[in-house]
């Protein structure tokens, strides 16, 4: 029987993190936009915030 989980992200197996880049090529996760964002500022504000999806292969959360 299938999973009636009111499509949320973990249902589907996807974890969505915001990705900071920074000027010097660094990168970081951070799981809320405003973690992403204070980091950022914490770096001198030049970085990127990028929001990425990522799933495992099988579908389910590792």
């Amino acid at each position: 029987m299938g999973c009636n989980c009111g499509g949320q992200a973990h249902a589907r197996g996807a974890i969505t993190v915001y990705r900071l880049t920074t000027p010097d090529g660094t990168q970081r996760d951070y799981v809320t936009s405003q973690e992403a964002d204070a980091a950022n500022r914490r770096t001198g504000g030049g970085g990127t915030i990028t929001i990425v999806t990522l799933t495992s292969p099988d579908q389910r959360r590792t």
